[in-house]
């Protein structure tokens, strides 16, 4: 369970996520979300981008927490109670986690489990949105049972990811962790970024 500085940095969050979920109908936009991840024949890729899609959809804050939520022990939820969030999200947030909370969690610890994935390939290609040419980037990987499978998204949202991973692995590095040509590599990718984004800047 949660200590005292932990229950009350938690009830925040929450009381945020409620704020977040207030207009009309983004409690049915987030289940119909959760529904179309979990009924996916590619679920498990698609798992993967689950909690970016709801920072999209919520704001980052409170994407965050409500994938917390959905994968967290169920007994935590007598802390939401504690809140006196609207009742209706409480049930929602307590129907969800029954829901889908144990796929979810199941798929995340599989994907992040280097014996899940053999192998990996990623592409890019061009789509044409509303008028727009967009960059995208498709990550296949391939399973233990030698099925790929594979999500696309925008090349921000992959930028972002790959920033995310840098920054969560960054703290525990040791010298001999990262080879000298995979920070070449990293350097000269991060400048031909600058390069071709400095003109919007």
């Amino acid at each position: 369970m949660l200590d005292h500085e932990e229950k009350f940095l938690f009830k925040e969050e929450i009381l945020h996520l409620s704020n977040a979920v207030a207009e009309p109908g983004v409690l049915d936009n987030v289940e119909d979300l959760l529904t179309d991840v979990i009924t996916s024949p590619r679920f498990d890729s698609e798992v993967f981008t689950l909690e970016r899609s709801l920072q999209v959809m919520l704001g980052p804050r409170a994407g965050t927490t409500l994938v917390g939520l959905l994968t967290v022990a169920p007994e935590v939820f007598d802390e939401v109670a504690e809140v006196r969030i609207p009742s209706e999200l409480h049930e929602r947030l307590v129907a969800w986690r029954a829901r889908f909370g144990l796929a979810i969690d199941n798929a995340l610890n599989f994907l992040n489990n280097p014996d899940g994935i053999q192998g990996h390939n990623f592409a890019t290609q061009i789509a044409h949105v509303e008028d727009r040419r967009v960059l995208q980037g498709r990550l296949t990987l391939v399973r233990y049972n030698n099925e790929p499978q594979f999500f696309m998204a925008d090349a921000s949202v992959f930028l972002s990811l790959v920033a995310d991973i840098m920054e969560r692995l960054g703290p525990y590095l040791e010298s001999d962790a990262v080879e000298a040509e995979t920070l070449a590599r990293l350097r000269d990718a991060i400048q031909l970024i600058e390069r071709k984004t400095a003109s919007r800047n």
